[in-house]
């Protein structure tokens, strides 16, 4: 059944429960069992991200890390 990958920066281990959970959520309310939903958070540093040829690390250097 369906495997979903996030691309993600750090994030803590509370945020990280809360969108597994409401990624299941979504899958299951289209009638996919829940026990068949897996969730994978791939984590990169913000120093390896980059938008408009700017890094994260530096367009963002005001969020939370």
């Amino acid at each position: 059944m369906p495997t979903i990958i996030i691309e993600s920066w750090p994030m803590e281990k509370e945020r990280k429960k809360e969108v597994i959970k409401k990624i299941t959520e979504v899958f299951t309310g289209i009638g996919i069992p829940k026990h068949a939903v897996t969730v994978i958070i791939h984590e990169s540093s913000m120093d390896n991200w980059g938008t408009e040829g700017e890094i994260h690390s530096e367009k963002f250097k005001d969020l939370k890390k």
